[in-house]
């Protein structure tokens, strides 16, 4: 089954915008941090993509950093939201700035 380059590229354009609808839309941390995700998985298709087409291993290369930046990114981000909802009660994030000293 031969996928075209443009199936791959309008893919990631659609996880792409469902990510940003995500982060500008949601309030909830937690899904505010699913949606990033989403934005770095959709890049990591257009990487392999293109790495595919091109017939080099540099874009498959570069979507294993992106993946390893990610787990990193999880681990804080997550750490953030326990620590709001420790003081808050709320992972709103629209309360933030109610915890400025």
């Amino acid at each position: 089954m031969d996928l075209m380059l443009n199936q791959f590229l309008f893919l990631g354009a659609i996880l792409f915008c469902i990510g940003v609808y995500g982060v500008l839309a949601r309030r909830n941390a937690v899904m505010v941090l699913m949606s990033i995700e989403l934005i770095l998985n959709s890049v990591n298709i257009n990487l392999v993509a293109f790495s595919t087409m091109w017939g080099v291993a540099s874009g498959a290369v570069f979507a294993l950093f992106v993946i390893a930046v990610a787990a990193a990114e999880v681990g804080v981000g997550l750490a953030l939201v326990l620590m709001l909802y420790r003081n808050m009660r709320s992972i709103d994030v629209d309360r933030v700035d109610l915890m400025k000293g």
